[in-house]
């Protein structure tokens, strides 16, 4: 009965459905459902082509100003401020105040999952990492 519930939800053509797999596999989702929305919430917003050279370069520099970021990126303080609002409201980056100057730097944990991605930007060789 389980098999055709399954096969008739899924719209399946297999023969004969890995109920156990199915199970541990349900299972294994639900326990790490915390850290899979943490996680896609993350690359969601180092999947924009600003925010991702923003993560990059503080990456690379460990710290910078919007002004900083600004001239970099050839926008106005205002448009990066905005992705760094984002940024910070997902708890990406974090920020320190140096007398008048707020810097930004990447969150360590995101630091660490993110490293595998800059280091295909340092090494400028996508086409070969594919």
């Amino acid at each position: 009965m389980l098999i055709f519930v399954l096969m008739d939800n899924l719209s399946c053509i297999r023969q004969q459905a890995d109920v156990k797999q199915i199970m541990r596999c349900k299972d294994r989702i639900s326990e790490i459902k915390g850290t899979v929305d943490y996680l896609s919430s993350g690359l969601e917003l180092a999947g924009n082509n600003v925010r991702l050279k923003i993560l990059f370069l503080l990456y690379e520099e460990k710290k910078l100003c919007v002004c900083d970021l600004s001239d970099i990126l050839s926008m106005t303080i205002s448009a990066v401020s905005q992705h760094l609002r984002k940024l910070k409201d997902r708890k990406l980056i974090e920020t320190e105040r140096q007398a008048q100057t707020i810097f930004y730097s990447l969150a360590k944990e995101y630091e660490k999952m993110l490293k595998p991605f800059f280091k295909i930007l340092n090494e400028n060789k996508i086409l070969e990492a594919i």
